[in-house]
């Protein structure tokens, strides 16, 4: 599996998994400007914007150390947008980190709400 494959691989993942917990995934991919977020979600009456971080294992740390201060500001910065677009400003909002790791044959999945 490819670099690529790992990715959406892990967002489809992130997707039913956070269905199961009630979550609605309402946008997937969603592009604004030069940046993107994973999944936007409904859970209860906020809005979540998502980003998923999966790796083969962690051997270089947890797939939520790759959310960077920068990658951060990037996906505020997109959710801020999504927001405008939609002319949702005052819609509460939270910002969630799923970590997907790929370890020999399992798939461990893990949920980071309020990351950020």
């Amino acid at each position: 599996m490819n670099r690529k494959e790992q990715g959406l691989r892990g967002e489809d993942l992130a997707a039913r998994y956070l269905e199961g917990l009630g979550y609605r995934i309402v946008e997937r991919n969603y592009r604004f400007d030069r940046g993107e977020i994973d999944l936007i979600a409904s859970d209860g009456d906020e809005l979540v914007f998502i980003e998923v971080k999966a790796r083969r294992s962690d051997a270089f740390g947890p797939p939520e150390d790759a959310v960077t201060p920068q990658k951060e500001e990037q996906i505020r910065r997109v959710a801020e947008g999504y927001l405008f677009e939609r002319g949702i400003e005052d819609q509460s909002c939270r910002f969630d980190v799923v970590a997907v790791t790929f370890t020999s044959g399992e798939t461990d999945i893990r949920l980071i709400r309020n990351a950020f």
